[in-house]
């Protein structure tokens, strides 16, 4: 059988208290006592219990990130965020994909509720407003890159209202008045927040809302494309397109040279969070960055304090940082016009 702490302390003449203090290297231990501790546990071949342990203290040091999709390179940039920071606090992270299914969100995150881990980081979630509520109360829970409409939980994202509406305007500067939107109809706040941004932008210039010119799908590749056909078919086609990620412009501009138009003269087409594959494409697509790596470490260090924080004393705001428009070669100004300043 293995040794037990009770063995240790027998072996080494200690109470079984002071053999604890010295597995927790507490102060006020004797070098005396730690040798002896140490040279039993070496002789009796003790491993000690870490997680057992841990979880009779409540205290794993362990945070768990749950995505929608691992293949994201958005998310894993903001997970190396998190990973970095929380390392520095001590902690190690356990990241796992939720393939956006509720059913999958539910049994991951029963390792916040059986206290498996002390936290969990949401990139993305099927939980509505009342339920993430409700669950506050008693874990600490965060939420990043996407927030919950009426969820007064730890929330870490950009302005999206204020990020399309930016994009849009840097398009209407290009000259473009036909501007479509490309989204999807899922429940997503980003999505609906970035669609009010865009309609935003439009109302203040006194552009006509084209309700043809906006299109919702979904969040898959394939959506780009079919948005695409829609908009070319048009007698009255839109000059530029503005889209909700990067993975719908990519695949509108795969489509758009299927169609023959030319990407930055005849269709203009912006993104979204600024994804690797936005600087490998030919053209190169112009976005709107999304500091993954800084929301990251936002999130992590804000749901650590909440972690170690007295009861009663959680953080549970809504924090935003900043983001950035780029526009690359996807993007150019309409024919003859010369961009406004």
């Amino acid at each position: 059988m293995s040794a037990t702490i009770k063995d240790v302390a027998s072996e080494a003449g200690l109470s079984v208290a002071t053999v604890s203090r010295v597995l927790n290297n507490s102060a006020n231990i004797s070098e005396d006592a730690s040798a002896r501790v140490n040279a039993a546990i070496e002789k009796l071949g003790y491993s000690p219990n870490f997680l057992g342990r841990n979880l009779r203290k409540r205290e794993t040091n362990v945070i768990l990130v749950i995505m929608p999709a691992s293949e994201h390179s958005l998310y894993m940039k903001i997970v190396s965020g998190i990973q970095r920071y929380a390392e520095t606090r001590g902690y190690d992270i356990i990241y796992a994909s939720s393939n956006s299914t509720s059913e999958t969100e539910i049994r991951q995150m029963n390792m916040l509720f059986n206290r498996t881990v002390d936290g969990a980081i949401m990139l993305g979630t099927q939980y509505d407003a009342d339920t993430l509520n409700n669950l506050v109360r008693n874990y600490n829970i965060a939420l990043c890159c996407e927030g919950v409409d009426g969820a007064e939980v730890l929330t870490v994202v950009v302005d999206d209202e204020a990020a399309a509406y930016d994009a849009v305007k840097e398009l209407i500067k290009l000259g473009h008045r036909k501007i479509a939107f490309l989204g999807a109809n899922e429940t997503a706040e980003s999505n609906n927040k970035r669609r009010e941004g865009y309609y935003r932008a439009l109302k203040e210039c006194s552009l006509d809302i084209n309700p043809d010119y906006v299109y919702c799908g979904t969040f898959e590749y394939e959506n780009g494309a079919l948005a695409m056909e829609k908009f070319a078919s048009f007698e009255n086609p839109p000059t530029a397109v503005f889209c909700v990620s990067d993975l719908l412009a990519i695949s509108a501009i795969n489509k758009a040279h299927e169609l023959g138009l030319a990407i930055g003269k005849d269709i203009s087409i912006m993104g979204f969070d600024n994804i690797s594959m936005c600087e490998m494409m030919i053209p190169k697509v112009s976005t709107v960055e999304q500091p993954c790596e800084k929301l990251g470490e936002m999130v992590v260090r804000k749901l650590i304090a909440n972690i170690t924080a007295p009861v009663g004393s959680k953080d549970n705001r809504s924090y935003t940082v900043p983001h950035k428009v780029i526009l690359r070669e996807s993007t150019g100004p309409v024919a003859g016009y010369k961009k406004l300043k």
